[in-house]
């Protein structure tokens, strides 16, 4: 199991990568005590059974500059395939602005072939390489030096496992014509805003139980605050107070320290210093919003007049096409998106692209009454009215 530890040797590797028309890429990294995740360990392989075609990168080392790898990473040439993407994407991303492409993720893949709802890692190597992971480093501190063979062989399984699984996959794709289904899931993961945390944006993560203007005011005020301060500081969000102290400081509208102090939920270090200033300048910016730019929630499925009937008939439908395409059903359609069409709205991603073709479609001729659904046999069909 080989290590790169220097800057010229990750550039050896990458400068073979490239050759390949794939690299397989997984990260091990820490998020408990920061913001952004730690970068602590990389996993790269290409296709072949080599002793140098896998290899882990060790980014804590001092002086070694990933400029090579972010070269790979932007080479048009070569797909770089991860599983499960979204998390290692926004570590480099935040790192150096580089999202990889072409990319592929292979739980996406998965999901289309065939294989259920976000097919886990373990699950593709047992079905498709016919392999099996040892589990026991799984929960580990991977910033700790130096890393166990266990530890490696665990970590470069990730990546060794995957060039069978994306191998397969595209091949399966390449048959059912299904691969610009994939592509067009890649979107989103492609997408910088899906890596940007805006603290403007931060309160619609918040769940409360008011659509309050007022009250809603000093939630975005607060969750704005939260956001920006542990952005600046490397810190989890839930280290400068959690949601539900975030929900009681708007109910109870804190105006002195004093008053923080009385709070049942905020941790005992936000009631004084930068926290508890930032606390109370943000509910005293909270309540002087004017009624019309406080924030609102747009498209509640509380608001939405949905036809319990049509939805419960829309969900007949996507489970039949699902069965039938052999797709998990939640790619195809979610149970909010299902709503929203029985409520008549149509600017939703079911109605889009290749699920238009696969369910969209028909999912609008039978709200508009045009055809109905039989059970035929062991299957729902649908039939002309």
């Amino acid at each position: 199991m080989k290590t790169l530890t220097t800057t010229q040797d990750l550039a050896a590797f990458c400068e073979a990568a490239a050759k390949h028309p794939y690299v397989t890429v997984d990260t091990e990294f820490l998020r408990e005590r920061t913001y952004y995740s730690k970068l602590c360990l990389i996993q790269l392989a290409y296709a072949g059974d080599g002793e140098n075609d896998a290899v882990l990168v060790d980014p804590l080392v001092e002086g070694l500059d990933l400029t090579p790898l972010y070269d790979l990473f932007e080479d048009a040439g070569v797909v770089k395939v991860f599983h499960a993407a979204r998390q290692d994407l926004e570590i480099f991303f935040v790192d150096r602005g580089v999202i990889p492409a072409p990319l592929f993720d292979t739980q996406v893949a998965a999901m289309v072939c065939g294989f259920g709802e976000q097919a886990g890692y373990e699950t593709l190597v047992r079905k498709i390489a016919k392999a099996s992971i040892d589990k026991s480093s799984r929960f580990t501190d991977w910033s700790r030096r130096p890393l166990t063979d266990a530890q490696k062989s665990y970590a470069l399984a990730d990546v060794t496992h995957l060039r069978d699984i994306y191998e397969f996959l595209s091949a399966e794709l390449d048959k059912s014509g299904r691969k610009k289904w994939v592509a067009e899931e890649m979107a989103v993961l492609n997408d910088p805003a899906t890596y940007r945390v805006d603290p403007e944006e931060a309160w619609r993560r918040v769940k409360t139980r008011t659509n309050s203007g007022k009250f809603l005011a000093i939630v975005r005020e607060l969750a704005r605050f939260r956001e920006s301060h542990a952005q600046s500081r490397n810190i989890p969000r839930n280290r400068v107070f959690k949601d539900d102290a975030l929900v009681e400081l708007a109910s109870t509208k804190p105006q002195s320290e004093k008053d923080l102090g009385r709070s049942r939920l905020l941790l005992r270090e936000a009631r004084k210093g930068d926290i508890a200033a930032g606390i109370l300048e943000a509910v005293k910016a909270g309540l002087a919003v004017k009624p019309e730019d406080a924030p609102k929630i747009v498209n509640s499925r509380e608001k939405l007049q949905v036809n319990p009937a049509l939805a419960d008939m829309l969900r007949v439908l996507v489970k039949s096409k699902a069965d039938n395409e052999g797709v998990a059903q939640k790619l195809i359609a979610t149970s909010a998106d299902l709503d929203a069409i029985a409520a008549g709205q149509r600017d939703v991603a079911a109605l889009r692209g290749w699920r238009k073709e696969v369910f969209g479609a028909e999912a609008l001729r039978l709200v508009d009454g045009q055809i109905g659904l039989a059970v035929k046999g062991e299957k729902v069909v649908t039939f002309e009215l």
